[in-house]
């Protein structure tokens, strides 16, 4: 068995996410857009024959922002639903940190648009990736074996329901589109803050394409308390 190999991407995501803060923690859970631009090498019209029938695919990427070095990984991690203090077994999550730091993630494909200078483009919805993130595969979801009802998720059916309430005023949905208002909401539901951090003084911002959101965590009820466009 070699023990050296290595993978090249053969994408990478082009997404409205700047920086991880903010980032939904599983994919599907806001209606996110992103696009899929593909390497010189694999721009090639063949390759995605039969793919637009597909509603949806996976897609193998590249953890970029937490790669370890080799031989410091950790066989425990802190889950962030569990307050950041319970330890599991690395392979027990979903965490960044992995000996080999490699995601997977379940997008809906939308739409492919083949005739572009950049080749063809995947265009997806509900990706929960960092922009620029490399892609080393693409691969159909197959309903028939990818979808187990009866299977369970360990600690994470605890969690899975985890929301928060969102106070909007009128006055910063009035400042976005329809959509931004949406996908804004789907993705402040989650909780962006670490699971730690429990000040309802504090203010947070985070990024999410030419805007920035500010807000406070109070209870169960996130307050949005300022957006800007183009301000960074």
């Amino acid at each position: 068995m070699k023990e050296d190999i290595r993978l090249s991407p053969i994408a990478h995501i082009r997404s409205n996410f700047k920086e991880k803060f903010g980032i939904p923690r599983q994919s599907g859970l806001a209606q996110t857009h992103a696009e899929i631009i593909f390497e010189s090498e694999y721009r090639v019209e063949e390759a995605f024959r039969g793919l637009e029938a597909c509603s949806h695919i996976w897609l193998l990427w590249l953890f970029s922002e937490s790669i370890l070095e080799k031989g410091n990984w950790s066989p425990t991690v802190r889950p962030p639903r569990l307050g950041g203090n319970t330890r599991m077994g690395v392979f027990a999550t979903r965490s960044p940190f992995r000996p080999n730091p490699i995601g997977l993630s379940c997008v809906r494909l939308e739409r492919i648009e083949m005739k572009t200078p950049e080749g063809p483009i995947l265009h997806v919805v509900g990706a929960d990736l960092l922009d620029e993130t490399p892609v080393f595969d693409v691969k159909p979801y197959l309903p028939y074996v990818d979808s187990v009802p009866a299977a369970f998720g360990g600690f994470s059916e605890n969690t899975k329901g985890y929301e928060l309430k969102i106070d909007f005023p009128k006055k910063w949905k009035d400042y976005l589109s329809e959509e931004e208002v949406v996908v804004l909401g789907q993705i402040l539901r989650q909780d962006p803050r670490p699971s730690y951090q429990n000040d309802p003084k504090r203010v947070y911002g985070m990024s999410y394409a030419d805007l920035e959101i500010k807000f406070t965590v109070s209870g169960d009820t996130l307050h949005v308390c300022g957006i800007n466009r183009d301000s960074f």
